[in-house]
């Protein structure tokens, strides 16, 4: 009786079946595999150009000629930079650079603190940016004294009697400078919407531009202020 599970056995039953299945495997099969490797051809290979491939550093060693070799003094070392920097300047060539550099970057520091716009930093460009330090200066604003305040804190800080109110003090002081901060964000961004009604630049960000620079005292603010504590903006 034949399982399920188990292999037809070769030598059982129909022998005929098994020698045709046998002598097909011996004639036809081995026909198809000789065809089959006859009809597989050998992959080309692509023939190398017979030297190594060069180092990005030999290839820019090429390209940018041989290297000196590291100087082995002070003095040569000197000597070298000398020669790659160009003609020697003499002191006084060398002064009148200085002068010259600096006296251009004062120029520029002066146009800056004008408020030229092709010299302020990008966050103090436009016409909203500069409405809104004009409002800002047109104020007395709390947070100005900021920075006297700081000052006189430190100084508290030295003073064991005092000391023990220096931390109500800040915090009564930052409550009341929180409070002028938001006063002032508001004033800003109305007034701006009400003048420039299609700039995108507004909210938080231009509150805390206006916050910021009120934190600061008048002679410090840059670009300098172009209207005074009253005058209409």
């Amino acid at each position: 009786m034949k399982l399920p599970w188990s292999k037809e056995d070769a030598g059982n039953g129909d022998g005929r079946e098994t020698d045709g299945a046998g002598g097909g495997a011996d004639g036809n099969g081995a026909d198809r595999s000789t065809t089959a490797t006859a009809s597989v051809t050998a992959p080309k290979r692509t023939e190398g150009k017979g030297r190594p491939t060069p180092t990005r550093r030999e290839a820019e060693g090429r390209r940018r000629g041989p290297v000196a070799p590291a100087p082995l003094t002070r003095a040569e070392a000197r000597a070298r930079k000398k020669t790659v920097g160009g003609p020697k300047l003499s002191r006084v060539e060398k002064k009148a650079q200085s002068d010259t550099r600096r006296s251009a970057r004062a120029e520029q520091r002066q146009r800056m603190m004008d408020g030229d716009e092709k010299y302020l930093m990008p966050r103090d460009k436009g016409p909203v940016r500069k409405y809104a330090r004009d409002v800002v200066d047109s104020r007395r604003n709390f947070a100005g004294l900021f920075m006297p305040f700081a000052i006189l804190l430190i100084v508290v800080m030295f003073l064991p009697a005092i000391a023990v109110y220096a931390t109500l003090i800040m915090l009564i002081f930052a409550l009341f400078l929180a409070v002028d901060g938001v006063i002032l964000g508001r004033i800003v961004n109305n007034r701006v919407r009400e003048r420039f009604p299609d700039t995108p630049d507004g909210g938080f960000k231009l509150g805390w531009y206006s916050f910021s620079r009120s934190m600061q005292m008048r002679f410090m603010r840059a670009p300098r202020p172009q209207v005074k504590p009253g005058d209409a903006v």
